[in-house]
């Protein structure tokens, strides 16, 4: 007896094929669930099958051997309509199963057990179901540990189906806010070469040093797909790519990096510290074709629970006079940097150069 089409079909279609699950490779999460199933309810076959409109297909099986069934002959599409648990101690004694192929002969299917796969909006996917070549029946344990161990294929299947999800609403974000960080970046220098000031222009290029900061954290974020945390000398390393270039060709850029991870809010704070430390060494510290380098270190302090950061260069040092404690505006934003970091600037300039440490813990 062929089973007759779920009330809401096209609508379970939908659903099952939201979940992307068809025609996927075996994964342990379900072999584990169907082997499991064959276990406690002391029957050869277990199945994860998910109803498809012409086919069963198995996500998950054991002692059974094949990939899918045709649906004219899956006893499983008996119990989408069925709409609850479904026990047929012997198949050839049932209606809705003595004429089908699979239950003839000597190794044919004479019990059938099968626990609903059902969605949160009420509509059955498919079963996770047992299987034996004899006549049996479940216990009232058998038949609750069928029950639950059907809700983890659902709760398996919803959290890949979330996953993804999540995966392709951040691939949209990401989008835009590249082509945010695109449109704003040209709108900078454009405003920079208008700026009659000079602590105008410091200004916008310290917001252009911001953005070319989070933009870089942005690249990485979504190179290593690592969430909130970040590897921060990869991160500063990526960003030295962008500030590098525009080194003068008598100076030389150096980075000593050591592996370290910190979240993505510090990471920011950093990159701005060191692409504006850069900017202005390139910019004051050499002139007249003076040779020289710029040298950024980062590593872990206290252990490994802080953060060590040192920016230096064999320029030509903070100009005779000037105070280091207020310093011009680069001095400025370095200190409001260490505030977000909950640390303290330290500064030695001489005529070997300048330099600024600070040490900050991880959040």
């Amino acid at each position: 007896m062929k089973a007759s089409l779920h009330p809401r079909e096209s609508e379970r279609l939908k659903v099952l094929h939201s979940f992307e699950i068809l025609d996927t490779d075996p994964e342990q999460d379900f072999d584990d669930i169907a082997k499991l199933a064959s276990e406690i309810c002391e029957v050869p076959i277990a199945l994860v099958g998910l109803v498809d409109a012409d086919r069963e297909w198995f996500k998950a099986e054991v002692g059974l051997s094949v990939p899918e069934t045709p649906l004219s002959t899956s006893i499983c599409a008996h119990v989408i309509v069925a709409n609850d648990f479904v026990e047929i101690p012997d198949t050839l004694e049932d209606p809705r199963t003595r004429d089908n192929p699979l239950c003839f002969g000597k190794n044919g299917l004479r019990f059938y057990a099968g626990s609903l796969l059902m969605t949160d909006d009420d509509l059955p996917i498919g079963t996770l179901c047992v299987l034996d070549y004899k006549p049996n029946r479940l216990t009232p344990l058998q038949r609750d540990t069928l029950r639950v161990l059907a809700r983890q294929v659902m709760a398996q299947l919803d959290m890949r189906r979330a996953l993804r999800v999540a995966a392709t609403l951040r691939q949209e974000v990401d989008h835009r806010v590249k082509n945010s960080l695109q449109a704003i970046s040209p709108l900078i220098r454009i405003l920079d070469r208008q700026a009659q000031a000079d602590e105008t222009r410091e200004a916008l290029s310290t917001v252009r040093s911001r953005i070319e900061a989070v933009s870089a954290l942005h690249a990485e974020l979504h190179r290593v797909d690592a969430g909130p945390v970040i590897q921060l000398d990869h991160y500063i390393g990526n960003l030295a790519g962008h500030f590098g270039p525009s080194a003068p060709p008598w100076v030389t850029l150096e980075l000593d990096l050591k592996p370290i991870e910190v979240s993505s809010r510090q990471a920011v704070a950093v990159g701005t510290l060191v692409n504006e430390f850069a900017a202005n060494a390139f910019k004051h510290a050499f002139p007249d074709g003076r040779e020289g380098k710029v040298r950024i270190e980062i590593g872990p302090a206290d252990g490994g629970r802080a953060v060590r950061l040192v920016c230096r260069d064999t320029g030509v040092g903070i100009p005779a006079g000037a105070p280091t404690e207020t310093g011009g505006i680069g001095i400025k934003i370095a200190r409001v940097i260490c505030a977000e970091l909950q640390s303290e600037l330290n500064i030695n300039s001489s005529k070997g150069g300048l330099a600024i440490w600070l040490e900050f813990r991880k959040d």
